[in-house]
């Protein structure tokens, strides 16, 4: 059995109550099996549990806690951070921590253009949301009923497209993607609009993809939860200064 031994600068007197005991508990250690390893993650691997690398929580809990300052810092000068999340288990988790936060979210297939043609998604965002808006105000009443059902089929669409991005007036500075094997076209727009990228990425990923990653189970709700509980208490502090 692998062991992971515990320093006082990675547990909960960081300042971040990041303690390395609690991520074994909840199997942030836990990587994938041998065969799928990425060459450059190897320095993150401490060793190998019944075929599946386990990953060194001591570095994991240096990069969470560079990735939180990261994100403090960016959200105290005003910016805006994005979460994305698809992957279908995470889903009502990514949406739920977002709309605490008040983040811009993705837990949807993400829309090609979101920051590479962003001048075309928000005027689609500000149709969506006039459309709204006069369904709230009752403006749709004098259509026909077969007309209200198209629309309002319409707005389910525009709902499931936009809902978690409708208020993101600008390119926001920084983007937390839970998943980059499964988010790769996220991933690859905000470094083509040099958007800083923080991320779980799993020992089957190339790291160095990421500004700030984050080696861990990417799989595991348990896992992802834990550090967007981390994410979330630091984002929450922030918007208050």
């Amino acid at each position: 059995m692998v062991k992971v031994k515990k320093t006082e600068k990675e547990t909960k007197k960081n300042g971040f109550g990041i303690d390395v005991e609690e991520m074994m508990e909840v199997g942030v250690h836990l990587g994938h099996r041998i065969s799928k390893l990425h060459p450059k993650m190897a320095e993150n691997i401490l060793g190998v549990r019944n075929t599946v690398h386990i990953i060194d929580l001591q570095k994991t809990a240096q990069q969470l806690i560079k990735a939180l300052k990261f994100i403090a810092e960016i959200l105290e000068k005003k910016g805006e951070m994005l979460l994305v999340g698809t992957k279908i288990p995470l889903k009502s988790l990514v949406r739920k921590i977002a709309q605490d936060c008040q983040l811009p979210y993705v837990t949807e297939r993400w829309l090609g253009g979101t920051f590479t043609n962003f001048k075309v998604i928000t005027e689609r965002m500000k149709y969506f949301k006039d459309l709204a808006k006069k369904q709230k105000e009752g403006e749709l009443e004098k259509y026909t009923k077969k007309e209200r059902i198209k629309i309002e089929r319409e707005l389910e669409k525009l709902e499931q497209k936009f809902g978690g991005i409708k208020d993101m007036e600008k390119i926001p500075q920084a983007v937390f993607i839970c998943d980059i094997n499964q988010d790769k076209l996220a991933l690859r727009e905000a470094k083509a609009k040099k958007v800083k990228v923080i991320a779980i990425v799993d020992t089957n990923v190339d790291p160095t993809l990421v500004d700030y990653p984050i080696v861990a189970n990417d799989d595991a709700v348990s896992s992802v939860k834990y550090i967007l509980e981390k994410v979330a208490k630091v984002v929450k502090k922030a918007k208050k200064k």
